[in-house]
């Protein structure tokens, strides 16, 4: 089974993982871990933070030579910026963020405990931990990557690209998006935002390219494909709702506009000619690309703070305003990959098996040789 967990706060001395159930023989690149921690904090409309750390991974434990041996690997990522015990306390509780729900919870009289844990400052490490599972999936051939669909309203038109057209048209973009046209508008978007001292949200699609057929099961529902992606989405800070393909759209159609239609040729074998399902049917992956899209509120902390009262005295005042970005749209996408990473990279273990990434090959390799249709 593979499982991680995570520690530390926005501003405390690291954020540490460990990551439990990697096999041995993986070779570790921590030239890729820190590429996706930079990918993670760049996009236009990020804030003066993302200019303080210069996030690097390092790796404590778990390998050897640079290759992993089977025991759990446990990664560290220095805050530059630790200050946690110097920070000012926080009475004036934001509206949207955990402080008050949190400070009821804990029984606390400051929400700056709260906040710095509930901060999404701590998605640095899963997006390490992601990274590692990514460069197990590799060994399988599968590719992920997230682009930005929607913000402030104006949507991406992607729908015809392919999965190297958009890898292609994201690669020169500042908000992670494969449409240009609709790039530029967003831009504008942000812009009026931030001189109106206010956030924004939007809509982030991850694609898992490469996938097998088999992953996840209808046998029990916590074992559902879908269901452990969209919780690993939902588990991102800000992210209020998860769609796989085109759930939403879809709930409003007829079946016979909706379900994908499955053909077979000696060239192609099974293949579909759609795939609004997502690439999941009854919870196991069916062979097509996976789609999930994690829909983003607007950031929290507005430079303008919102009605609300002073934790302490009970009176109406502004909320309390922290260092923050103006949209974060691009970066949710890029620990969307990183949590779809582990999903899936804990659905294959589940399914193959092996103490090592030779023997979960070898399991591998024979299942697609012997898969058919009985």
């Amino acid at each position: 089974m593979l499982r991680f967990l995570t520690a530390g706060e926005s501003h405390g001395e690291a954020l540490l993982g460990i990551l439990e159930g990697m096999p041995s023989g993986l070779n570790i690149d921590n030239v890729f871990i820190d590429g996706e921690l930079k990918r993670r904090q760049q996009g236009y409309g990020r804030g003066a933070r993302m200019k303080i750390e210069d996030d690097s991974a390092r790796i404590l434990s778990g390998l050897r030579h640079g290759i992993s041996i089977g025991s759990p690997i446990s990664l560290l990522i220095a805050n530059k910026d630790f200050s946690i015990d110097s920070l000012p306390e926080v009475k004036n509780v934001r509206p949207g963020h955990a402080d008050l729900a949190g400070a009821l919870k804990y029984g606390l009289g400051d929400a700056r405990s709260v906040l710095e844990r509930a901060s999404a400052r701590e998605t640095a490490l899963r997006v390490a931990i992601g990274a590692v599972c990514k460069l197990f999936l590799k060994e399988f051939g599968i590719r992920i990557l997230s682009h930005v669909m929607m913000i402030g309203g104006v949507r991406s038109h992607t729908s015809s690209l392919s999965f190297d057209d958009i890898l292609k048209n994201i690669a020169k973009s500042k908000l992670n998006c494969a449409d240009s046209a609709s790039e530029k508008l967003m831009i504008e978007e942000i812009d009026s935002a931030r001189e109106k001292q206010d956030t924004l949200g939007g809509i982030f699609e991850v694609i898992i390219e490469g996938a097998p057929v088999g992953l996840g099961t209808y046998a029990q529902g916590d074992r559902r494909l879908d269901a452990l992606l969209a919780s690993a989405i939902m588990s991102i800070p800000a992210v209020k709702a998860v769609e796989i393909g085109e759930g939403m759209e879809s709930s409003g159609k007829l079946g016979s506009k909706v379900h994908d239609e499955i053909f077979h040729s000696k060239d192609k074998g099974l293949y579909r000619k759609t795939n609004n399902a997502g690439g999941i049917e009854g919870g196991i992956s069916n062979g097509e690309n996976i789609i999930a899209r994690g829909y983003m509120k607007p950031i929290s902390t507005l430079m303008k703070g919102l009605n609300t009262i002073d934790i302490s005295t009970k009176e109406a005042v502004k909320a309390s305003t922290e260092r923050s970005d103006v949209c974060a749209v691009p970066a949710a996408g890029v620990v969307g990959e990183a949590m779809s990473a582990i999903s899936i990279a804990g659905a294959m273990l589940e399914k193959f098996g092996g103490d090592s990434v030779s023997e979960a090959k070898r399991n591998y390799r024979s299942y697609l040789d012997n898969l058919e249709v009985k």
